[in-house]
């Protein structure tokens, strides 16, 4: 009886007689003095399965992408159905996809409710700082933890996890609270006894009042304060920045300590070697979290409704827009969702157009940033 090692060496042996008959059949076959007799049973059955899998796979492909494809853009295709359609014509049962006439006053109308252009200005004020914040921050958070030594570095990596794991409805109260009570270990008296009249655009008097300043302790509230987003996002703690650090940490690990090394024989320290050496190296990866962080920050409706009362940005916007919809079109009536839905959807297009417009531009930079990122490993 045939030893494991035996039967092992024998199927190399037929598998590599098998791959010889295939290259034979394939320059025999290109020559055309391909003769089938001459061939072994196991081998046309071979060729046989091979033919048939050639032909049934594309089809078989077709249809899971296809049916996966229609799953994720059948709302941005109803979407669209909707958005330019008349009111009148929601009721129609002729009507499934293409409206028989197209129109642009709900575009009009919700640019107008929505009071676009202000909260477009608002948001991309918001989005652009926080998201630059987050990108620098991060990317040197992550390349400490992925290339220097230090004590207590499990635990920081573990605290960066955390920051993945833990949803933001569990720290969002103790992140009021700070804000609204924000003391800033005697800042606020320093400043209020300098003479200080104002702090943010806000007086120290609108501030303290806001905050109980009848109590004898002085602290302000910063409340309704774009300062509440930029200091999370600078410290490395804004939105989804557990993710963004994850990220870069993954890419800087995978590139070559030689890099480095080289670099510090020539003189420079680790800062000059992050800035000179990995930042070139690591842009498809500055890039797709710039570009991550853009979309978070652009969609967060729950963090800037809790720390912003009348600062109206575009998610704000649209949450309130079927209010606003009451109020502003139909006077004060409160109307159901079906009667509505045109001005929804052209809501819900308009706060997303500017977001695909820059997916079509960055797709490629975004898929190659994402393929080299690291996130497929650790």
């Amino acid at each position: 009886m045939a030893t494991a090692k035996e039967e092992k060496q024998f199927a190399k042996e037929r598998e590599k007689a098998l791959r010889e008959r295939r290259k034979a059949y394939k320059a025999a076959k290109k020559a055309g003095t391909l003769d089938e007799r001459q061939l072994a049973p196991e081998h046309l059955a071979y060729l046989r399965r091979r033919a048939i899998v050639s032909k049934v796979w594309p089809i078989f492909r077709f249809m899971i992408l296809f049916g996966l494809c229609f799953v994720i853009l059948y709302p941005l295709i109803y979407m669209f159905s909707t958005a330019f359609r008349p009111n009148v014509q929601m009721n129609d049962p002729s009507i499934i996809w293409l409206p028989k006439s197209f129109t642009l006053s709900n575009m009009m109308d919700v640019w107008d409710v929505m009071d676009f252009p202000k909260a477009l200005g608002t948001t991309l004020k918001i989005n652009l700082v926080c998201s630059l914040l987050s990108v620098v921050t991060c990317a040197l958070t992550g390349y400490g933890l992925a290339r220097f030594n230090f004590k207590g570095k499990g635990i920081c990596f573990a605290i960066v996890i955390m920051q993945i794991i833990v949803p933001p409805q569990i720290t969002v109260i103790p992140l009021y609270l700070q804000w609204a009570f924000f003391r800033a270990g005697g800042l606020v008296n320093l400043l209020h006894a300098a003479g200080v009249k104002e702090i943010f655009g806000k007086t120290i008097k609108e501030m303290t009042d806001a905050a109980g300043a009848g109590t004898g302790k002085w602290f302000v509230s910063l409340i309704d304060v774009p300062v509440v987003m930029y200091a999370p996002a600078l410290f490395a703690n804004g939105i989804k920045s557990g993710l963004f650090i994850f990220i870069f940490r993954q890419f800087f690990r995978g590139l070559p300590i030689e890099l480095e090394d080289a670099a510090y024989l020539d003189g420079c320290g680790p800062f000059k070697t992050f800035i000179r050496i990995m930042v070139p190296n690591a842009a498809s990866s500055f890039l797709t979290v710039f570009l991550f962080a853009i979309v978070w920050y652009w969609n967060d409706y729950y963090i800037s409704s809790t720390f912003f009362n009348n600062n109206n940005t575009v998610s704000l916007a649209l949450q309130k827009l079927s209010g606003d919809l009451d109020n502003r079109l139909f006077s004060g009536t409160q109307v159901g969702t079906r009667k509505k839905i045109v001005w929804l959807e052209s809501g819900c297009l308009l706060t997303i157009a500017p977001i695909l417009v820059m997916y079509i531009f960055l797709q490629k930079y975004f898929t190659e940033g994402l393929a080299r990122s690291g996130l497929t490993g650790m």
